[in-house]
């Protein structure tokens, strides 16, 4: 991979884990940020059946993927249907306690045994009555006498593989596959900060877009389109500031951090710190009527009101919290279609997957991760609120102040898919260093589609 001469602006990873004084990894010393060779991709791996068809076969069954979260799954027969493309999973709690997938298809005639999650005691045919218990074993065969042939101890349910990290369940129908722990490579020690498994579920919308997966999810990874999509972010996010941050080695993780509570440089000679403080205010559904005290730059005053509010709400005292870690948008991305938010207050995450067999089609999901007091159980996870391709995301009001977000992205990526679409779009070009995430998983996607 390429290194790119760039100078990184905004906080690094040392300032982040400064507070606790632990030592930045060696192998974290060092950033680069790498290009997908030449800065362009061609146009047909957005729409192409054959390209979608590729990355059945040699990425989504051989990935390591996000499937649900562990309090989806808290007791004995509570399960989840995980579908993609072709395949579809039980991920469920056995009696043993450990999580299993199953491959969703009875072993009689193929018939799929879920269509959605809940709790059950087994897992029955609708249509001939085979019957298998929560630890996959064959319980039921009705006119048994017919299929001498058939061994129940053989007719166990295949499994995928599972693993978890950060409360998250993660399933790969390899079984051949590359260990969970070195697929996930530095992230679990990015976030020991910020523990994913110490929140639930509190939203989740599923959003049916008009456009591949790849278009959908790179809508959201960089902040370079801001100036033009969300220009009534840019009073108090700096989005031309955004850092980006590839590693040496690493495949499948990278990030960015986009300041708030700082205005964009687009706008910066002509907002004041009273401004920003004002726009942010607003945005969180106050009056804006408040006053940067002297001395205070935007910044430090809303840093501090962070470190109350949420201090207050969660009875931890947030008082060494760097600044970063109270505002900033710090996006992480792994492999293929996760983008997990890490920080206080966000609890942000991301999937991107086909919509079925459909490459001009895909599912974006939302999920807002919400902490919960060690002192007693965790809630109970909230159901997935679906959204059809005609549904608007203000049909979802349990997203708050990210619904006008949204709404612009998404109304983007339906003319993305279509001029892509055009014999007048050659290719595909990224940026050098605003679009580096981009070549970056590029990059890895290619190496995985070359394989045999």
């Amino acid at each position: 991979m390429d290194s790119l001469p760039v100078t990184p602006p905004g906080p690094s990873l040392q300032d982040l884990l400064d507070r606790e004084q632990r030592p930045v990894p060696p192998a974290l010393r060092e950033q680069s940020y790498a290009g997908a060779g030449a800065g362009s991709v061609s146009r047909e791996r957005y729409f192409s059946y054959d390209w979608h068809r590729l990355e059945v076969e040699r990425l989504w069954r051989r990935v390591w993927q996000m499937a649900c979260r562990e309090e989806e799954v808290r007791e004995p027969g509570d399960h989840v249907v995980y579908d993609i493309v072709d395949d579809s999973l039980i991920v469920v709690r056995a009696p043993d306690g450990a999580i299993r997938a199953y491959h969703n298809s009875c072993l009689h005639r193929g018939t799929t045994l879920r269509l959605e999650g809940g709790k059950v005691g087994g897992f029955r045919c609708p249509f001939h009555g085979w019957t298998w218990d929560l630890d996959g074993t064959l319980v039921n065969v009705p006119g048994e006498w017919d299929f001498p042939h058939v061994e129940r101890s053989e007719f166990c349910l295949p499994e995928a593989q599972v693993a978890t990290w950060g409360g998250f369940v993660f399933v790969n129908l390899d079984p051949n596959c590359e260990p969970f722990e070195s697929y996930l490579e530095h992230l679990p020690e990015q976030f020991a900060a910020w523990p994913l498994e110490r929140r639930t579920k509190a939203v989740h919308v599923c959003k049916t877009l008009a456009c591949n997966w790849k278009v959908a999810m790179e809508a959201f990874i960089e902040a370079y389109h801001s100036v033009a999509t969300h220009p009534q972010i840019l009073p108090y996010t700096g989005d031309a500031n955004t850092q980006y941050d590839t590693w040496p080695g690493a495949r499948h993780v990278n990030r960015m951090i986009t300041p708030f509570a700082v205005a964009s440089p687009f706008v910066a000679d002509q907002t004041t710190e009273q401004d920003i403080v004002e726009a942010m205010m607003t945005l969180g559904g106050g009056s804006g009527e408040v006053e940067v005290p002297d001395g205070l730059t935007a910044r430090e005053f809303m840093a501090q009101n962070m470190r109350a509010i949420f201090g207050g709400m969660s009875g931890i005292d947030m008082s060494d919290r760097t600044d970063c870690e109270m505002l900033d948008a710090i996006e992480y991305y792994l492999f293929p279609n996760l983008a997990p938010w890490a920080g206080i207050m966000q609890g942000v995450i991301y999937r991107f997957r086909p919509n079925g067999d459909d490459p001009d089609s895909c599912l974006m999901d939302v999920m807002l991760l919400r902490p919960f007091s060690p002192d007693g159980p965790p809630p109970e996870p909230v159901a997935v609120h679906r959204l059809g391709l005609d549904e608007s995301w203000d049909d979802a009001p349990e997203l708050g102040g990210l619904i006008p977000i949204f709404q612009q992205d998404t109304s983007n990526v339906p003319r993305v898919q279509h001029g892509l679409k055009s014999s007048g779009a050659r290719s595909v070009t990224f940026g050098v260093y605003q679009e580096s995430r981009h070549r970056h998983y590029h990059q890895t996607l290619d190496a995985y589609l070359a394989r045999r």
